[in-house]
């Protein structure tokens, strides 16, 4: 493969800016990083231009023209990754809402026909559902949510165990000894449990939490809000030392104010998610069974008012943390590439410039827009929106 030299950027490495830095690429990964010039490969100039981990989407359901949900093929996935691959998201785990289980088989095999050649692109499957409270469903269709199933489960473990990377539930619809299995179930596999959807209290919520339940899904939506004398779910989050959540920042899903005071508690206990239905562009209208989208003014709403996922991409969610949120760049760069990185399991290859790391890079200007996109460097076609 080629090799060649990075040279005169402004680099983050997953945990440093450095700048005027090079960057030597050879056989996919990255192989030096100095303050100086390297010789004995083709040099690019970036002129000062920022050079980052690609972005890591752990939630994103679909791309410019198509959503897992409707058609989960191999291609749709393809489809996904390609639509996201252009702002910048190097890795992604295609997500399917609330759904039947035929549905959820055949998304599996299709992720896994995917992941097969594109390991570090295609990372696995979140499944956001079905086992999710009725009351804090959001768009999720009442023909699909559902109480868990022991025999479903089985199914469903036996078929993705290599494959579903995130399941999201709410723990309070599960049995005791059905939530203890189901946490037992993924303790030593690549499946973590995360708490969404949910309308668990406080002390249910934090009991999940020491059991075993890593994250959270979208803070502040879809699940018990925190009160004064119940602090609920997003309670629950903010008091727990370890467990992680994702944040949907595009303006709509949450206040600015209320990223701020989130990332004043979680730290680097928060990170980006897209929260795509479709994006780059967004689809002015759709309609897919029971679940029917309207594009406004930035937003997807459904046939009640309710907000339904998003139209961004993880690059807008960054551009919206550094200019509205008002966080650092280096910082906005770590919550949507090395935080996910390291919540997936790969941060000892993805989410990080340094050496032996997969070269999955992307360069922005000065504006935040995408100049180039590396994959196992390898440069990409790029366009920014």
């Amino acid at each position: 493969m080629q090799e060649f030299t990075l040279r005169n950027a402004t680099v983050f490495t997953g945990t440093d800016v450095l700048t005027h830095t090079s960057v030597r690429v050879s056989n996919g990964l990255i192989q030096e990083i100095s303050s100086g010039e390297l010789t004995g490969s083709e040099p690019i100039d970036l002129q000062e231009q920022w050079l980052v981990p690609g972005f890591v989407d752990l939630q994103v359901y679909g791309g410019s023209d198509f959503f897992l949900n409707e058609l989960p093929t191999a291609e749709t996935v393809a489809h996904i990754y390609q639509t996201h691959l252009k702002n910048g998201t190097t890795s992604v785990l295609p997500t399917l809402y609330s759904t039947s289980l035929e549905v959820m088989l055949k998304a599996i095999a299709a992720v896994r026909a995917v992941r097969q050649t594109n390991p570090n692109g295609v990372l696995g499957l979140h499944v956001e559902g079905p086992y999710v409270n009725a009351i804090k469903r959001g768009v999720h269709s009442l023909q699909y949510v559902r109480l868990p199933v022991d025999a479903e489960l089985d199914i469903l473990f036996e078929a993705g165990h290599d494959v579903i990377r995130i399941l999201t539930i709410a723990p309070e619809i599960f049995s005791p000894e059905q939530l203890a299995r189901l946490i037992d179930r993924t303790a030593n596999t690549s499946t973590q449990l995360s708490l969404g959807h949910s309308n668990a209290t406080y002390q249910e919520a934090t009991a999940a939490f020491a059991n075993g339940i890593t994250l959270g899904t979208h803070l502040y939506n879809a699940m018990r809000p925190f009160e004064s004398r119940e602090p609920g779910v997003v309670g629950a989050i903010f008091d727990h030392p370890a467990v992680r959540a994702s944040i949907v920042v595009d303006g709509f899903h949450c206040d600015w104010a209320a990223i701020r005071l989130a990332k004043r508690v979680l730290g680097e206990r928060l990170f980006l998610i897209s929260d795509a239905i479709f994006a780059n562009p967004p689809q002015p209208t759709y309609a897919f069974e029971d679940f029917t989208l309207q594009y406004e003014n930035g937003r997807y709403t459904n046939h009640e008012g309710k907000l339904a996922g998003s139209s961004i991409t993880l690059l807008n969610a960054v551009q919206n943390s550094i200019h509205h949120v008002g966080l650092d760049a280096a910082e906005a760069f770590r919550m949507a590439s090395t935080v996910p990185a390291e919540i997936i399991g790969l941060g000892d290859s993805l989410g990080k410039i340094q050496p032996g790391f997969v070269a999955n890079l992307v360069v922005l200007n000065q504006d935040l827009a995408v100049s180039r996109v590396l994959v196992s460097g390898q440069f990409q076609p790029s366009v920014s929106t």
